[in-house]
């Protein structure tokens, strides 16, 4: 698209005049500012904005901390609070010290805020008020009807870029980066480029905070609220604040703009894109998206809080359980009655182990041991509903085959035993233990507890004898004990006979692995 023209319906555009004479602002009978050197920014559906310079205000200025706003065209906006007697007005002036383009013009000059001016002098000056303005096209008409039907994030960030396009905005490559509430992931980032017409999603991690590629770059700059980037490629690359302006020009571009993609919840996620028209963006292009940016940004926020959704069930809950309460089963007493092989792997000495490791070791310690035995149980088919202190309760869905569900349980018990209950490498005097139990029957999986706080769990005898079972095993030399059923997947099992355990009304037929 290099060399076309670029066009939006219902343009979007900035005009600066100079006033001309003296113009005074008031603030209840008193003058804060005067000046025969001030200017009017006429923008598109704002209210004329008069701007004084600096040296021409007369009451006492302070920049206000930590609040900057981004404008693509104008730049970064600085806040200043206002001193006049007997009162402070917090953030009720802004400007533009490094203004860019239509910025550029207001340079070293302070507008105030419209609710605390009382009244103008503007000698011989009238100001055009009629500068309404709406923006529509292609894009607003879409964003407006359509956007709402695409499934994906990544299907909109495609959709968005196309529609620019479509608008006459010469964009190359249009980038979404949304921050995340994973364990693992820190965000993602959806990344369309032209050339390919595709959108690429790239899921960093949390290492990703201290990469020296991000930690120079403008997608930590403006996530971090400090204003917005504006960047024109086709200059000296000296003038570049940040690597990544230098390989987006050897790909073509001409202009760069990162801007902030706020979030209700207040997170500030980033919206960049680059042009490779040979004037770059133009005020309209920039204010059509600009304009666009916050319905932009309530689409993929509803993406967001899915994904944040099921990634905390996921974590919390594990993807089985997770799935059903995300489906829906979110009431006391919501669940089935399902026959499952229960499994319950207590670690064993932990009350030493914590006492002779200091605490940071054996929290580091836990921690490596509920990991390794999830990915062990989840990788035989089955699912940790929950940690409980220094132990994991796992449940393995019969699904109408009895035994596959007891052999998965085993195999996972026998691999725990294997992989897990070995001499730590980073510290070969701590040794991690386990007692394991494994019980077969109809459990009720669902939610259970108060009104207003519910846990989805199983509850049932299986539950009750392989936990302990579980504490049985600690009084022998066997790691994993189980019920008959569970037995009958395996030769390698020594019979208990029947024992008595704790709260169980009935002795339990019980067998021992012997290969351990």
């Amino acid at each position: 698209m290099s060399g076309e023209s670029q066009s939006a319906s219902n343009e979007y555009a900035i005009q600066v005049d100079r006033l001309d004479g003296e113009v005074r602002a008031f603030r209840n009978g008193e003058p804060i500012a005067a000046s025969r050197n001030a200017k009017v920014m006429y923008e598109t559906r704002l209210p004329p904005a008069v701007y004084f310079p600096v040296e021409d205000v007369i009451i006492n200025l302070s920049e206000t901390e930590n609040l900057k706003s981004f404008c693509p065209f104008k730049g970064t906006a600085s806040y200043y609070d206002l001193n006049p007697d007997n009162e402070q007005l917090v953030s009720a002036a802004w400007a533009y010290n490094n203004g860019q383009l239509e910025g550029r013009e207001v340079k070293g000059h302070i507008s105030f805020d419209p609710n605390i001016i009382s009244d103008y002098d503007l000698g011989d000056n009238i100001l055009d008020r009629s500068n309404g303005g709406n923006i529509t096209g292609p894009t607003v008409d879409w964003i407006l009807r359509e956007a709402w039907l695409c499934s994906s994030p990544q299907e909109l960030t495609g959709q968005i870029a196309r529609k620019l396009l479509e608008n006459g905005i010469a964009i190359s490559r249009l980038s979404i980066m949304i921050w995340s509430l994973h364990p693992l992931i820190a965000g993602r980032n959806y990344v369309w480029t032209k050339k390919s017409d595709t959108v690429e999603t790239y899921n960093p991690t949390y290492d990703i905070h201290s990469h020296p590629a991000y930690v120079n770059s403008p997608i930590r700059y403006v996530s971090q609220n400090l204003g917005g980037v504006r960047q024109r490629l086709d200059v000296d690359e000296a003038e570049f604040s940040f690597p990544i302006m230098q390989e987006l020009k050897s790909e073509g571009a001409t202009d760069y703009v990162a801007m902030p993609l706020p979030f209700a919840s207040g997170q500030t996620n980033v919206l960049a894109l680059t042009c490779d028209h040979p004037d770059g963006f133009t005020t309209a292009n920039l204010g059509l998206l600009f304009e666009c940016s916050s319905v932009i940004s309530r689409y993929f926020e509803v993406f967001a809080l899915q994904e944040n959704a099921q990634s905390l069930l996921e974590t919390y809950l594990g993807k089985r359980t997770g799935k059903r309460v995300l489906g829906g089963e979110i009431r006391r007493g919501d669940g089935d009655e399902i026959d499952a092989a229960i499994l319950f792997c207590d670690l064993r000495g932990s009350t030493l182990m914590e006492t002779t490791m200091g605490r940071d070791a054996y929290i580091e310690l836990l921690n490596r041991f509920f990991e390794e035995t999830t990915d062990i149980i989840n990788s035989h088919g089955g699912e940790v509903l929950k940690f409980i202190g220094d132990a994991v309760l796992a449940i393995f869905p019969a699904e109408g085959d009895q035994a596959r569900a007891c052999e998965q349980a085993m195999n996972s018990a026998k691999e725990i035993v294997e992989k897990v209950c070995a001499v730590d490498n980073d510290n070969a005097t701590s040794v991690i233990d386990c007692a394991i139990g494994i019980a077969f029957g109809p459990v009720t999986y669902g939610n259970i507890g108060s009104r207003e706080r519910l846990d989805f769990t199983v509850i049932g005898s299986a539950a009750n004898i392989a936990a302990r079972l579980g504490d049985y095993s600690k009084t022998t030399g066997h790691r994993i004990i189980a019920t008959n059923e569970i037995a009958l997947t395996t030769p390698s099992v020594v019979s208990l006979g029947s024992i008595e355990l704790h709260n169980v009304s009935e002795p339990v037929e019980a067998y021992a692995l012997t290969t351990q």
